[in-house]
């Protein structure tokens, strides 16, 4: 197996190239770099830091971040959130109310399932018989 020294390494990633595009008809030379590996790198490095700087930067200063997921922690619309549902919850409650009373009425108006009263003899005692 080949070892690889430090030394090596670095001397190969400085190691200077030349990238030529040339003309397929004619053969002419149209553009020539002067690359080595390490300034490769540095490019490629930088063009993915910058792109993922740009694209975070999109994303938390712009109004995407409301369309990721999980990612609407702001306390503002978190409070809108809590008194939107305490809303509702208070207008359910009033609806359901609101059904009962109608229910009632309409079996009032109807005359049918009318409460039956109750006629059970009860001994209230009189007042004389209460200061004993």
């Amino acid at each position: 197996m080949l070892k690889l020294e430090a030394g090596s390494t670095l001397k190969r990633l400085r190691n200077r190239y030349r990238l030529v595009v040339m003309n397929d008809d004619t053969y002419e030379e149209v553009v020539t770099f002067k690359l080595s590996r390490l300034s490769v790198y540095i490019v490629l490095s930088t063009i993915f830091v910058l792109l993922v700087g740009l694209t975070v930067a999109l994303i938390v200063f712009t109004p995407l971040k409301y369309y990721i997921p999980g990612t609407n922690t702001d306390y503002k619309s978190a409070a809108e959130l809590r008194e939107l549902k305490y809303r509702v919850d208070g207008l359910e409650k009033q609806n359901q109310q609101n059904v009962q009373y109608i229910e009632g009425l309409k079996r009032a108006l109807s005359g049918g399932n009318v409460a039956k009263l109750d006629t059970v003899k009860l001994d209230v005692p009189k007042p004389e018989e209460m200061q004993d």
